[in-house]
């Protein structure tokens, strides 16, 4: 599969590329619905092990990313969101080794044997072909490819142009070779090799042959991506904004309270991490200083008050000034919960305390997606939290998956009636 770039960029409109490359998906879409899952995981087997062995010719993709991003000015984050390593393959092979190990869910689940004579059951159906567009991080292309072959899903994926040769070396020489080995049909999982950004909005515009498409990136794309997919009757699971917040209690332990701060800030260019700092008015101004010390040592610049920018402003998309940190004060642990679903996307907040009134306040008033106590918000992902890799991190107020969607998020329930033997 050969990158098409803007300069080349082909006759064939975005609408007809993505729809080829879903016509292509559905038809290899039954090897995987009716493969054993002794089959599925071998394929996830392979991929580990096609990551150590093809890892020159990922690498070498990868260094022509990193160099053209770079001329291009893209800042440090976004690279090091970009970059790959021997080390990142390595992690990438042994979350892969571990989700072949789940367990699948069962096909069926008994809800009730009826008075009438008939069981009812549940069933879980794959949904065919499921789309997904998300940024420039190589990485999320085997993870999302890993989720559907685990739910047994055909995908057509869709990267940033800046990932664009990682993505297609990563599929070329580890997704459908895998896939072949273990006796599927490699064209199950297609990468979009159209740069151009009028890709992902055709991938929403087909519910035919896309119906479900996982979208991932910055908020305003993100957002406009979701809004056009519900125009066109495409179910979106949206991955927009992030950004976590971490409260310190009056009772916090000041050793846990920096350590915390600390952990959430290693990577400043990810969703999860501690974008807001809040302080309850009581902190004494030598614990404050130790966390304002520390968040400095991190390479952070902070945003004091009074803030000429919305208290959860996600300092992780803005370019230029993604090592920002913003800091404010507040009466306690009700209005630290309440400024969090006000003032944040409601990822992740986590309050530092002893005091497990103050815990049980923060967490019954905070209606985020992910709610800690005494732990970092970067454990909001799916690997650290439910120990299988994401496709992406639905932040959704509403029913349906939320949080870190995993392959078991990635199914059709159908209801089932026989009679009871």
């Amino acid at each position: 599969m050969q990158l098409r770039t803007d300069a080349q960029a082909p006759a064939e409109h975005s609408v007809e590329i993505v729809a080829r490359c879903a016509r292509q998906a559905e038809q290899a879409a039954p090897s995987l619905a009716t493969a054993s899952g002794e089959a599925l995981d071998a394929a996830l087997d392979a991929m580990a092990e096609l990551l150590n062995t093809s890892a020159s010719k990922v690498l070498a993709a990868n260094s022509a990313d990193i160099a053209a991003a770079e001329r291009s000015g893209m800042t440090q984050a976004l690279v090091d969101r970009l970059r790959l390593s021997e080390a990142r393959l390595a992690d990438m092979a042994g979350q892969l080794a571990l989700l072949a190990r789940v367990p699948h869910p069962p096909r069926d689940r008994v809800l009730e044997d009826r008075p009438d004579g008939l069981r009812l059951i549940e069933r879980r159906r794959p949904i065919g072909v499921v789309g997904a567009t998300f940024e420039a991080r190589p990485n999320v292309t085997v993870d999302v490819a890993s989720q559907l072959v685990k739910s047994r899903n055909a995908g057509v994926l869709r990267t940033g142009a800046a990932a664009l040769r990682s993505a297609l070396a990563l599929r070329d020489e580890v997704i459908a070779p895998a896939l072949a080995g273990a006796g599927l049909d490699p064209g199950a999982v297609q990468l979009v090799p159209d740069p151009r950004r009028d890709s992902a909005l055709a991938l929403v515009q087909q519910p035919d042959l896309i119906p479900l498409v996982i979208v991932r990136g910055s908020g305003e794309t993100t957002r406009r991506l979701a809004t056009e997919g519900a125009r066109h009757g495409v179910r979106v699971l949206a991955h927009a904004d992030g950004g976590g917040v971490l409260y310190v209690d009056t009772a916090a332990d000041p050793a846990l309270a920096v350590e915390l701060l600390v952990a959430g800030l290693d990577r400043l260019g990810v969703c999860n991490r501690v974008n807001l700092l809040l302080l309850a008015g009581t902190v004494p101004d030598q614990v404050r200083e130790a966390l304002l010390d520390a968040a400095r040592e991190c390479g952070v610049t902070l945003s004091l008050p009074p803030h000429e920018h919305p208290l959860g402003h996600e300092w992780a998309l803005d370019t230029g000034r993604e090592a920002t940190l913003t800091v404010s004060r507040v009466d306690g642990p009700a209005h630290a919960a309440q400024l969090a679903n006000q003032e944040t996307s409601g990822l992740a907040a986590t309050i530092v305390t002893d005091d497990e009134a103050a815990a049980q306040e923060f967490l019954d008033g905070y209606a985020g997606t992910g709610a800690f106590w005494n732990a970092s918000t970067r454990l909001l992902d799916g690997f650290k939290l439910r120990r299988v890799p994401e496709t992406g991190i639905n932040v959704d107020r509403v029913p349906g998956p939320r949080g870190p969607v995993t392959f078991a998020d990635l199914y059709l329930r159908q209801f089932v009636i026989i009679p009871m033997s």
